[in-house]
């Protein structure tokens, strides 16, 4: 037999099969090979961080003042609106992989890898962005570290937040100089 009429092949039965006997999990699918529990866990404190930021992006967008700072504050509520969607985007994998996202204010400073900042300061609020970038670039570059191949959906995702999260931190970086 040609070995070209095997490659690629898939067993379309097999599949099938897997995929109706399992429909209540919905999108995990029998070849998931991911700690989905964990997975979850992690997801959940990126949520927290993507929450506090957006919080912290929104109050320095506020408080900022002067005519000098009109593009500053428009960059910070811009970056708020970006980890809005991040925050969007992650709620909606959890879900994805059969778990909860958690919104629940009570908790969230403390599961969040960002800190908030109430600086008054426009260069300390500048720099205090900077920072929980830079936070979040290394949070979401050790989690894609960690789920591997064995979950390329949420990897994909994480690396596409991630790519973002650097674009912010170069913006407050320029922002400084």
């Amino acid at each position: 037999m040609n070995s070209e009429n095997t490659v690629g092949k898939l067993d379309k039965a097999a599949i099938r099969a897997a995929a109706t006997s399992t429909v209540e999990e919905g999108a995990v699918s029998s070849g998931y090979q991911g700690d989905r529990e964990g997975i979850i866990a992690m997801l959940n404190e990126a949520l927290a961080t993507e929450l506090v930021c957006v919080m912290r992006y929104k109050r320095h967008y506020y408080t900022a003042t002067g005519l000098e700072n009109t593009s500053i504050k428009e960059e910070f509520l811009e970056h708020a609106k970006e980890e809005e969607a991040h925050a969007d985007m992650i709620a909606e994998r959890i879900v994805q992989l059969n778990g909860d996202p958690d919104f629940n204010p009570r908790t969230l400073a403390e599961r969040s890898h960002a800190e908030y900042d109430e600086s008054d300061d426009i260069r300390a609020m500048i720099k205090a962005n900077l920072i929980e970038e830079r936070v979040a670039i290394e949070s979401y570059r050790q989690m894609i570290e960690k789920i591997g191949d064995t979950d390329p959906t949420t990897r994909l995702m994480l690396v596409r937040i991630m790519q973002q999260e650097e674009e912010h931190a170069d913006d407050m970086k320029d922002l400084l100089e």
